[in-house]
């Protein structure tokens, strides 16, 4: 049974975290009762809810049941209590804050700031003030001089997420800092003495981007003193049920209601599911699911998947069969798992859409492809809206077909 530590809300220098837009500090925590929580080896790890935390519920959790998970669980406890800095690599969704802040938890800065910085959150004129500082009229609409993000973190942690998003004139300047350990505010020429553990964390390979030329490598090579890999959530199947029931009660305390459970063929739905959108996916269906679901029971139906399908570029690196065959067969499994009704009229319908696009919307090389008629491909084509008779698309040759395309 996964442990959970809960810092009091109610008490003063708790972990409530204020936020404005891509940005997060967490204050020094006084209270001690917090201090001996996070000396407990936690497989769950939470933060108090509050409406100035984070935007969403994911940001107060973290779960580590899978054995990939408790895998990297032990070896955040190996590096956090050293000061070098981690790479946090993973797709977008999976955790990668949560895990900035239990390694600075861990760490001997837990008594200092935690501050969180999205490096995509800001404009390319805007990023070098935020991070460095600036002086009074460095630049119009700078009224007063401001610290930036590094002085704000001084004797605790900076988490730099989206790291890749960085300009490469503020890569060099972030790599001067590294190695000097100071920061110059933007229209000054002092240098400011800093102490700062830093952590960044990306959803892109970093050494593709190097190769493009989009990501200096002595900068990577700083970043990535360790390295921590957050697999999907695909990928840690064992996470997926702990952090439903933990979403299940952190929003249904948030929305007032009473107990709720989830049936036996919701929890079977929900573990066959692929998660493209990871945690941050799981959070909102949960959160959907409790505004519908009836009688305190999350039945199967109640829970609205998603049929988006995201291409991996790596798949093929973690020996994933990608024929055609062996992708129809996975999707048709899928289909099979979720016990779709009408399966052989959806494929159907979705063959012909596929098939139509593919062809630019050209219904003779649409039959062509498959085999058909031109007749019975125009058919069907109106039959599943992708046409209506007597219109044409704007733009469409005026001797062509008098259709119009009608995107769905």
């Amino acid at each position: 049974m996964a442990q959970l530590a809960h810092a009091n809300p109610a008490r003063p220098g708790g972990l409530q975290t204020p936020r404005t837009g891509g940005l997060g500090v967490e204050p020094v925590p006084a209270d001690p009762d917090v201090l001996l929580l996070r000396e407990v080896p936690m497989q769950l790890l939470t933060l108090p809810p509050s409406p100035a935390l984070a935007t969403s519920i994911r940001a107060t959790a973290q779960v580590f049941e899978d054995p990939k998970s408790q895998a990297l669980l032990d070896h955040i406890q190996q590096v956090a209590p050293s000061e070098a800095s981690v790479l946090i690599i993973g797709e977008t969704g999976t955790g990668k804050e949560l895990v900035a802040r239990h390694i600075h938890n861990l760490s001997a800065r837990r008594n200092r700031p935690f501050v969180a910085v999205n490096c995509g959150a800001f404009s390319e004129s805007l990023v070098e003030a935020e991070l460095f500082g600036h002086e009074k009229g460095a630049f119009t609409g700078a009224l007063s001089a401001k610290a930036g993000w590094f002085e704000e973190a001084d004797g605790g942690t900076l988490f730099l997420d989206e790291i890749g998003d960085l300009p490469m004139a503020i890569q060099v300047k972030l790599l001067r800092v590294l190695q000097e350990r100071e920061v110059v505010r933007l229209g000054s020429r002092k240098s400011i003495p800093i102490d700062v553990r830093v952590l960044a964390a990306t959803n892109v390979q970093l050494e593709k981007a190097i190769n493009a030329g989009h990501f200096r490598e002595d900068l990577y090579y700083r970043l990535d003193v360790v390295s921590l890999e957050l697999s999907p959530l695909r990928e840690r199947p064992g996470d997926i049920l702990p952090l439903t029931r933990h979403f299940i009660e952190a929003y249904s305390q948030r929305l007032g209601y009473g107990p709720i459970t989830i049936s036996r063929e919701a929890e079977h739905k929900l573990k066959s599911y692929s998660w493209p959108g990871n945690i941050r996916e799981l959070e909102n269906v949960i959160h959907h699911t409790l505004l519908i679901c009836r009688n305190g029971l999350i039945e199967r139906d109640d829970l609205r998947l998603s049929n988006m399908r995201i291409e991996r570029q790596d798949d093929s690196q973690h020996g994933t069969d990608n024929s055609a065959d062996a992708l129809l067969a996975r999707a048709f499994q899928k289909l099979f798992e979720e016990q779709a009704g009408a399966l052989h009229e959806k494929v159907e319908d979705a063959l012909l859409r596929a098939a139509y696009r593919f062809s630019h919307y050209n219904q003779v090389h649409t039959a062509n492809l498959l085999g058909l008629s031109r007749n019975v491909t125009r058919t069907r084509l109106i039959k599943i809206g992708e046409l209506a008779v007597n219109k044409r698309r704007p733009g469409e040759n005026v001797q062509g077909e008098r259709m119009l395309h009608l995107s769905i």
